[in-house]
Order: structure tokens, then sequence, then C-alpha cells
């Protein structure tokens, strides 16, 4: 991932609240993680779209990930305007267009 940039961190007062990764190499966002006392406060979703913004200049027209089922994260990547494409083996798998 050094190599290949997409990481980004999101800090305040108290230290690390959130961060997410992006892969420049297949279009995806690999982890977006946000610690539960910073939720409902719109960095995760920061968090997404800055990590989603290092996608389109690698050329990719649209970003994909993957979560697991009735999760917050789920939650946030609907509301977010995600796309699920398919429920595989208990992994829903989303995208979304650049």
């Amino acid at each position: 991932m050094i190599v290949n940039p997409g990481i980004f961190v999101r800090e305040d007062e108290s230290g690390i609240c959130g961060f997410s990764a992006a892969d420049t190499r297949n279009g995806s966002i690999w982890a977006l993680f946000v610690d539960e006392w910073h939720c409902n406060r719109g960095i995760g979703r920061a968090l997404l779209e800055r990590a989603s913004t290092t996608v389109k200049p690698a050329g990719f027209d649209s970003i994909w990930l993957t979560t697991d089922p009735a999760t917050r994260a789920e939650r946030l990547y609907r509301r977010a305007g995600w796309r699920l494409i398919r429920n595989q083996e208990g992994e829903l798998h989303f995208e979304r267009s650049l």
C-alpha cells in the first residue's frame, strides 16, 4: 500500500478516530473503520469519500467493497448510495460509480 497510495486517517484531540484504505490496483475499498465512540459524526462517510477519490485517477469508473450483513458498515454504504450487487456466502458486495 505504500507504493499504491490510498490510506487515510482521521484524528482529533483524543487520538485516531478511524481510517480508510483504497486499493488502486483493483479499484476497491479494503478497509474502513471508525471507533465506536466517534460514530454518527460523519467521519466514516468522509473517510469513505476520501479513499474513493484515489481510485478514479488509477483508471477505474467504479469502486467496490465487501462487508458483513447487518452491520454499521452496511448501513453506511447504503446511506452513501452504494449499490448491493450480490450476497455471496454471507458477504455483501457493494459497488458505486465514480
